[in-house]
Formats: structure tokens, C-alpha cells, sequence
């Protein structure tokens, strides 16, 4: 089975900084490309990142531009989102994907 679990979220105030994670499981990590997505209270699901198999190229969403970055480590199979410069509007559950499979998420709240 495929298992993703995003951890890092929290309570930060605007301007700051958070660093999530995902470890990942029951799949080839090294080879899959992965992504964050995020969904507010009320509103669809947004893409945010994508990061392909050997790491070299990486895509994002215009709203998170310059501010967050997605990386990942082959070696302990986890996904990482840094975010910085955050924003209220960041507010939201973030979740790993990986094709069509999306792990239990983990919560950013913006706000001072």
C-alpha cells in the first residue's frame, strides 16, 4: 500500500517560516515524481509543487513563486516543503501526492 505522512505544520505568524515533511512508503520513491497540493476550508484542491524523479526540475504555482521550495531525500524517502515569506492566505491542509494517491495532511495556519 502506498502510505504518505506530511508532518510539520503549525501555527505561524505572517511573515515566518515552516518546513514540512512527507515520508513515503509501499512505492519507488527514488523514481516517482511528487507533489504538494493544499485545500483551504470551503475551497477545491490546489496544486502547488511538483518535484520529478531525479530532483533536477521542479515546478510551482504562480501564488507560491519564489516563497516555497520542494526538495527530497532518496535516501530516507521524504518529501520536503520549505516555506517561507508566508502569507494568511497560505492558511490550508497540505498534502503529499504521489499520482493519485494523497496522504494524510498537515495543518498551516498563517495568522497573528
Amino acid at each position: 500500500d502506498v502510505q504518505l505522512q506530511a508532518s510539520g505544520g503549525g501555527l505561524v505568524q505572517p511573515g515566518g517560516s515552516l518546513k514540512l515533511s512527507c515520508v513515503a512508503s509501499g512505492f519507488s520513491f527514488r523514481t516517482a515524481p511528487m507533489s504538494w497540493v493544499r485545500q483551504a476550508p470551503g475551497k477545491s484542491q490546489e496544486w502547488i509543487a511538483t518535484i520529478y524523479a531525479n530532483g533536477a526540475r521542479t515546478i510551482y504555482a504562480e501564488s507560491v513563486k519564489g516563497r516555497f521550495t520542494i526538495s527530497r531525500d532518496t535516501a530516507v524517502n521524504t518529501l520536503y516543503l520549505q516555506m517561507n515569506s508566508l502569507k494568511p492566505e497560505d492558511t490550508a491542509m497540505y498534502y503529499c501526492t504521489q499520482e493519485t494517491n494523497r496522504g494524510q495532511g498537515t495543518q498551516v495556519t498563517v495568522s497573528s
